[in-house]
């Protein structure tokens, strides 16, 4: 069975979790705890030097970053197929996925957020005015995306479900976390309003996994 190195509430776990169930795939999860900094003890930096998860064991084999695995997913078990075949299409959805994963998330990470804490001396306004700040800019960059690639408002692309909706919905997930206004984005609203109706997305959700402190308390 695979096993699935993650944290309730990362947004690469997430993203990874939903790839997962969508390819129907049997998984166990492993909880890394980011906030008690299991991810830099000794025993986890063995499974993953970067001591960041996700990382997915594959029979002894450790793969890591999100899009990697899930890539490896998509060639291993094409079933479902989260990228299409037309290399166009493709690379629409590659750019999507790439807009939420390598220009919104990282700024809004919690190494980053603790840097700003921590490290910086910001107080928690400041905190959360950086996460609006950065994910204003990409949401606002994604609305006009999905708009230009005609979205019909239930995935990211309108040809159906895709890597783009996978990275898209933990990153909203997290805006409403934060109270990050969501108003001027109808389309980005309306695709993670119809993803989180699907089973596959709703058992992938932070309060569904077994180190959720709801499901631990």
């Amino acid at each position: 069975m695979l096993q699935l190195y993650s944290y309730f509430r990362s947004s690469a776990a997430y993203r990874v979790r939903i790839a997962l169930n969508l390819k129907g795939l049997k998984w166990e999860s492993i909880p890394v705890n980011l906030l008690e900094k299991e991810h830099k003890e000794k025993a986890y930096l063995e499974v993953n030097p970067q001591g960041l998860v996700p990382a997915l064991d594959v029979a002894g084999v450790v793969l890591n970053q999100p899009l990697a695995i899930i890539e490896y997913l998509e060639e291993v078990h094409p079933k479902l197929a989260l990228l299409p075949s037309d290399p166009i299409a493709k690379a629409q959805v590659r750019a999507v996925a790439y807009q939420v994963a390598m220009d919104i998330h990282p700024v809004n990470n919690l190494r980053v957020l603790k840097h700003l804490t921590e490290g910086l001396g910001l107080g928690d306004q400041a905190k959360i005015q950086w996460l609006h700040h950065w994910m204003t800019i990409g949401f606002q960059a994604l609305e006009e995306t999905l708009r230009e690639y005609d979205s019909n408002g239930h995935f990211c692309l309108g040809r159906g479900l895709t890597l783009a909706d996978i990275c898209l919905i933990p990153q909203v997930y997290n805006a409403y976390r934060f109270d990050c206004p969501l108003d001027d984005y109808p389309l980005i609203r309306s695709v993670y309003k119809h993803c989180m109706e699907l089973p596959e997305f709703i058992s992938a959700m932070p309060e569904n996994q077994v180190d959720s402190p709801l499901l631990v308390g």
